[in-house]
């Protein structure tokens, strides 16, 4: 099985059209991975490419479009190429070595602003002399950064850039933490709980559940996997009771209520906004929903675009659950993948999904924009957990995200 996207170091490249963004990656992964032409914009939208690149191992490369493309259709190209900069853990923003252009002075302080860990290469050094080149040097140093400069057509001085992102990886990046945190110990048992419906995956579990699984292996601790209908006859046939259970979060209810008051229950989501982003403020979000009322609009996010189900958990059952809860039907509007609005003030809430195909820096992006703009935002398992009316069994091993969601839920009170 190949490492998951979301696990992977995600590295952006940035420039000027013609810059040699797609001949670095070329040259940085000795492979012909990305079209290289002399004719501008080759490169239309933000394109993926999943590889190895040593010593990191397992990476992520998002080639972009110009920042200096033209016209209305250039002017969204350029939007969407920036807005990579919320995905990416390293940012390469590739130059002329002969001189900075407006463009890029203006993309580097853009890349600073979002305080993106970044890398300065400064490519096609064969065609600039070394007064020009020394100069161009000198002025990225002012700029903040310390330049590596290369022929990325030649392959020169490629390793240069190789250094200068695994020092950034190692020093710089926010790396995911484990799904399972310091939950789990030598010689636990755990017990997963994995539904079978119709939106499981044939033939394999969900990637938060194969984490899981690794997790525990890694800890040197016994993993137990089963359906929310065998259960209780795996909890009763344990002479120790496990150190704790994960659930599905669509089954939450079911396995609280089976599951003895010793033993603790948590879900694979409520699990992942822990990894992937920040469990307090996610639970925060979730007091929202006490204070939604019929017609509020409520946004919720999918980061991967599986293939809906006739009982889809975020088209179909989150928003039929609020309504419940809320008494009426909500103005619910989906966004899949990496759309995300700019204004989020239109709405009342965001749900957004566990984030397993993206990186940490992207839901931490997602979360920090709805901060800025005073929009609460919570994920799927923090949710449903609460609108199932086990809130507090499914954070028993994350107090801290209890008592956060309970100050929310005062301070929600006040402002209503």
């Amino acid at each position: 099985m190949q490492t998951p996207k979301g696990l992977r170091l995600h590295i952006g490249l940035f420039g000027r059209r013609n810059a040699g963004k797609s001949s670095l990656i070329n040259a940085l992964t000795n492979q012909k991975i990305a079209i290289v032409s002399d004719v501008p914009g080759t490169t239309t939208d933000p394109v993926e490419k999943a590889c190895e690149l040593a010593p990191i191992g397992p990476v992520v490369f998002i080639d972009t479009a110009g920042i200096d493309d033209v016209g209305e259709l250039g002017g969204l190209r350029t939007e969407r190429s920036l807005a990579v900069l919320g995905w990416v853990d390293v940012a390469l923003i590739v130059c002329d070595a002969k001189a900075l252009t407006e463009s890029e002075l203006e993309l580097i302080g853009t890349v600073k602003s979002t305080a993106t860990p970044a890398v300065v290469v400064l490519n096609k050094a064969d065609t600039a002399d070394s007064q020009a080149l020394t100069a161009t040097e000198n002025q990225v140093r002012e700029l903040g950064y310390e330049p590596v400069t290369v022929c990325a057509s030649q392959k020169q001085n490629i390793d240069a850039v190789r250094e200068a992102i695994v020092k950034l990886a190692q020093s710089a990046v926010d790396p995911d933490l484990p799904l399972l945190g310091d939950l789990v110990h030598p010689g636990d048992t755990v017990m997963l709980v994995t539904p079978i419906d119709t939106g499981a995956p044939k033939g394999r579990l969900i990637l938060p559940q194969v984490q899981a699984i690794r997790e525990i292996l890694d800890a040197d601790a016994k993993c137990i996997v089963v359906r929310e209908n065998r259960l209780a006859e795996a909890l009763a046939n344990e002479k120790e009771p496990p150190a704790f259970v994960v659930t599905d979060s669509q089954v939450v209810q079911s396995v609280v209520d089976q599951t003895p008051k010793e033993i603790p229950v948590t879900t694979f989501s409520i699990q992942m906004a822990y990894s992937k982003c920040d469990l307090v403020d996610m639970a925060r979000g979730a007091a929202m929903i006490d204070f939604l009322r019929p017609g509020d609009k409520v946004m919720i996010c999918e980061t991967c675009s599986h293939h809906p189900q006739p009982d889809d958990i975020g088209r179909k059952k989150l928003p039929r659950w609020l309504a419940k809860k809320v008494g009426g039907e909500l103005d619910v509007e989906v966004v899949v993948g990496k759309d995300f609005p700019v204004d989020l003030t239109p709405y009342k809430l965001i749900l957004q999904c566990g984030g397993c195909v993206v990186t940490r820096r992207h839901m931490l992006t997602r979360l920090a924009q709805a901060k800025r703009q005073n929009v609460p935002m919570t994920n799927y398992g923090v949710a449903i957990s609460h609108l199932q009316g086990v809130l507090e069994r499914a954070l028993e091993l994350h107090p801290e995200a209890m008592k956060a969601f309970h100050e929310a839920r005062e301070t929600f009170s006040n402002r209503s």
